[in-house]
């Protein structure tokens, strides 16, 4: 698996991935409004998002260039030194293989490497165990909660995780 920016194309494989309105929440929470997301969504979203140069959409591919995972970096501070990843999924009928694992894994490569993160962040709904369980085995820590959304009406609570770089 290597890590590649994204492309246009890598937003069709992203929302097949999507089963149901649950996970997709999981995955963005309210940043998309209308559910089911199509890939021009995806593909503005993301034009517009790279506008400041603090946005990183990145794919995971296997060794045939297929997509198998995708998430976004971004900058969080004005320094340029904490990036939060976002985003995170990966293909449907490639999850609990470790994948996750090693996209996340990449992306902190990316981040230490190439953006000259010092600190990591990400978000991940409480409701989530499998992702929360993903993020701590690549050394990401609980330090709180940030905000509560309304989501097919529960209340999902959003802990906030971090990993010094």
């Amino acid at each position: 698996m290597v890590l590649r920016k994204f492309i246009e194309s890598d937003a069709e494989y992203i929302t097949c991935w999507i089963g149901c309105e649950r996970e997709f929440r999981l995955w963005c929470a309210d940043r998309y409004e209308n559910y089911p997301v199509s890939p021009q969504d995806i593909i503005d979203n993301y034009i517009a998002c790279s506008e400041n140069g603090d946005f990183f959409p990145m794919t995971a591919v296997d060794e045939s260039d297929v997509p198998v995972g995708h998430l976004i970096l971004r900058y969080t501070d004005a320094e340029r030194t904490v990036v939060r990843f976002g985003f995170v999924i990966v293909d449907r009928s490639h999850r609990g293989q470790g994948l996750g694992r090693k996209m996340l894994e990449l992306a902190k490569g990316y981040a230490r490497e190439k953006l000259c993160a010092k600190k990591l962040s990400i978000g991940v709904f409480d409701e989530n165990s499998s992702a929360k369980g993903c993020y701590k085995a690549v050394g990401f820590n609980e330090c709180g909660s940030s905000e509560s959304f309304s989501v097919l009406g529960e209340t999902w609570n959003c802990i906030e995780m971090e990993l010094p770089l």
